[in-house]
């Protein structure tokens, strides 16, 4: 036994073939297929306390500080959340709205520098995430069965059609996993006071 989980496939009902997609990530434990498509609003709406309270006690200096050049700080996580959030709920009514819309790429990386993470306050961030994570789930909380399995081709980690359920689930997932990251930057950054 090496201690990895296995991944199981399970197919993309828009597709009728497997996702192309890891079911549980290796470095967080997320579960995809655990996530019942009903509890996504919920899980959304959860980011927003849970983001405050894992920062809670973060002054700026803490917040803003990266434990190594190539990682992101706390608040620029946070802040990639907070536009995780809003572009998924964008990609989502597209799939509603388009047949099978090939959905652009988020460019997280270029954010940093392009959207300016720099320049924002923690408070100000942390109102901002709540309230996409809120405006997210309105949209996933509105869907029928039929809304669930609208087709889209997703760019990542290569474009590759997925449904909108597939898309709630990972954006539970990307809350869930920079959750864990803030914690450890917190720590590192802490540590090395």
């Amino acid at each position: 036994m090496t201690g990895r989980r296995s991944a199981r496939r399970i197919l993309c009902p828009a597709a009728g073939r497997p996702y192309r997609h890891r079911v549980t990530c290796q470095e967080c434990g997320f579960c995809y297929e655990l996530v019942a498509a009903d509890a996504i609003a919920g899980r959304l709406r959860s980011f927003g306390p849970r983001f405050a309270d894992a920062l809670a006690g973060a002054g700026p200096a803490t917040a803003a500080r990266r434990p190594e050049p190539a990682v992101w700080s706390a608040l620029e996580y946070a802040c990639h959340v907070r536009d995780v959030f809003l572009i998924q709920r964008e990609r989502a009514v597209l799939a509603q709205v388009q047949d099978n819309p090939r959905v652009a790429r988020m460019n997280r990386d270029e954010r940093v520098a392009l959207c300016r993470y720099d320049a924002h306050t923690l408070p100000d961030v942390l109102d901002q995430l709540a309230m996409a994570a809120e405006l997210c789930a309105t949209v996933f909380d509105g869907l029928d069965e039929a809304a669930w399995a609208r087709p889209l081709i997703y760019p990542w980690p290569e474009a590759t059609e997925r449904d909108v359920a597939w898309v709630g689930r990972h954006t539970v997932h990307e809350g869930e996993h920079h959750l864990m990251d803030v914690r450890r930057v917190l720590a590192a950054v802490t540590e090395a006071s």
